[in-house]
């Protein structure tokens, strides 16, 4: 029988936050963000932390209100922006 990680690594916990590791990193060095504990030289997250950290600040977002055809950056997915050419299809 195996049992759930207690701690994980900083890309584990920068996947499960929807963040970059640089973002935590960055947050460590301000004192803020979730709680981590140091195992020598390695920094490692409580599962237990990163929940509630998630709870304490997370955004709740009504799931109709999500629109999957959009990306992180604002353009829906298949549009071609006005500066990038199209192939012209020659017949």
């Amino acid at each position: 029988m195996e049992h759930a990680p207690l701690v994980v690594p900083e890309s584990t916990a920068a996947r499960m936050l929807a963040v970059s590791v640089a973002a935590l990193r960055r947050w460590r060095r301000e004192q803020r963000g979730p709680h981590f504990v140091r195992l020598g030289r390695c920094i490692r997250y409580p599962i237990r932390d990163l929940q509630l950290f998630l709870d304490e600040h997370g955004e709740r977002v009504p799931i109709e209100t999500c629109d999957p055809s959009r990306t992180l950056r604002g353009k829906r997915r298949n549009q071609v922006s006005p500066h990038e050419s199209s192939p012209e299809v020659h017949k």
